[in-house]
């Protein structure tokens, strides 16, 4: 940096730099003052946004004919059975046993001494109910293991599984146990042989055809065959009736044997409680219980947004009586004002019917401009008035709708918030722009200022020596006495 000042002794740089900031001071402050004013409403006019989008979505719920039309299923005893109900299912009740779960067959195959020791070779054909899948064994997989691997690696989509069990004090051996996923009377499993004439042992003694049965209950080991096959489970059939009509289904999901309601068995009931003829009660009715959660949903969806508005349009004194009041971003603003009346006068509106207005379902306006509810009130009108709610919440004149059309000119793309923020955004760029050209203007009069204080330092370093010369010319003039 050059060095200035030498012949005035002045300190120009320190100067020049406190004029430039003086200069440009008022125009900086002015520009940071826009600049916090409109970042502080851009901010709070995206707030208010959200808490309208946010209040939007609880009235798109409660605008729903659906809502109104879904129906509550109840089970009068969940651990025997569950169940659901859509709109299709018309109210009532019904009296349910349930005899029995439907299951799936498991049969534990000839056991042989040792899991790895070779059975034979050929060729296993699996079935269960209209699934078949035939699984080559060579000498490489004919182990029980080996068999073992070689049916899961091909029955992947067939729902056969095989594990290998073994007991471990000997006498049972190591056995090969299938399983099916398929339900339903008539879809045991069974193993067809056919051998390949090896000499390596002899995989028919894995042939499986499983016994007729009526009990359905696993069949015991044989004492006089220890090593025999055996049922673990029967594939059957759940069995059960709905006001005594006797129903079975090759699923423990029932959807098909009452209109709009699906039934899913957990377990049987008790012996004793079938043999005395023991029912269980099933109900279906109008879901009001969401229809009061929704109307909550809405009371506390509408204070939130209050509160979000509150906030922003706020006036706190500061320092007493005296202090300067801090007024939030929106304070007096104009769509603020809009909407809120706009909402207070539809929700103030009175229809026709039964339910005329938000108090005849217990909500009603506090002091402070939120919304409370009545709990008992809003019972009654669920239980009495039930099928005028859906007039008066729903539909294109319904109250939602309305409250629905003031909101969304506002929050919509390109609605009266998204162009608002769109200008204070210009405004944000503009004042970008005017900082730009302010540093240009000062760095032009910095220059120009140093110019001219050097120049000026120039001239008095100049004058400074013709002034030293001349005293000293003065001084050496003939009869000047000198002081001694």
């Amino acid at each position: 940096m050059a060095i200035t000042g030498i012949g005035s002794g002045l300190e120009i740089n320190k100067i020049v730099s406190a004029l430039v900031s003086a200069d440009g001071a008022p125009k900086t402050a002015q520009l940071s003052r826009l600049e916090n004013a409109t970042t502080s409403k851009f901010t709070a006019l995206g707030s208010f946004r959200s808490a309208l989008s946010t209040f939007q979505s609880v009235l798109e719920k409660l605008n729903s004919a659906d809502l109104y039309n879904a129906r509550s299923a109840t089970s009068g005893d969940s651990k025997v059975f569950s169940v659901t109900a859509d709109s299709a299912a018309s109210a009532g009740s019904y009296d349910l046993q349930v005899f029995n779960l439907a299951q799936t067959s498991k049969v534990a195959l000839r056991g042989q001494a040792n899991a790895t020791d070779p059975v034979g070779t050929g060729t296993l054909t699996l079935s269960a109910g209209s699934t078949s899948i035939d699984v080559e064994i060579i000498e490489d997989n004919s182990s029980l293991s080996g068999i073992r691997d070689a049916i899961n690696a091909k029955s992947a989509d067939s729902g056969i599984t095989a594990t290998v069990v073994t007991d471990p004090n000997g006498a049972g051996g190591s056995r090969l146990v299938l399983s099916s996923n398929t339900a339903g009377t008539g879809n045991d499993i069974s193993v067809a042989v056919t051998t390949d004439g090896s000499d390596t042992g002899d995989l028919s003694v894995l042939a499986y055809t499983p016994p007729a049965t009526t009990d359905f209950e696993p069949t015991p080991s044989d004492p006089m065959d220890p090593l025999g096959p055996r049922v673990v489970s029967y594939a059957r059939d759940a069995n059960l009736s709905i006001d005594g009509l006797a129903i079975s289904s090759t699923s423990n999901t029932i959807s098909d044997a009452i209109d709009g309601v699906s039934i899913t068995l957990k377990k049987a009931q008790s012996q004793e409680d079938i043999d005395a003829g023991s029912t269980i009660s099933l109900s279906v009715g109008l879901d009001k219980s969401s229809v009061r959660t929704s109307l909550e949903s809405f009371v506390d969806g509408y204070n939130a947004m209050m509160k979000s508005i509150n906030s922003l349009t706020s006036v706190t004194p500061v320092g007493g009586d005296d202090g300067e009041p801090l007024a939030a971003a929106l304070v007096g603003d104009a769509s603020v004002r809009s909407l809120t009346a706009a909402l207070r006068t539809e929700m103030g509106t009175v229809a026709k019917g039964d339910v005329r207005i938000l108090a005849d379902l217990g909500i009603s306006t506090k002091s402070d401009g939120t919304l409370e509810i009545d709990s008992e009130k809003l019972d009654d009108a669920l239980e009495n008035k039930f099928e005028s709610l859906s007039t008066f919440l729903a539909g294109d004149d319904g109250l939602m709708s309305r409250l629905n059309a003031k909101i969304e000119p506002y929050t919509k793309d390109d609605g009266i918030l998204e162009k608002r923020t769109t200008s204070l955004q210009n405004t944000l760029s503009g004042i970008d722009d005017q900082r730009e050209r302010l540093e240009a203007r000062l760095a032009s009069l910095e220059t120009r200022l140093l110019a001219q204080f050097n120049a000026m330092d120039t001239l008095v370093a100049g004058l400074s020596s013709t002034s030293s010369f001349l005293a000293s010319q003065l001084a050496n003039l003939p009869g000047i006495a000198k002081e001694s």
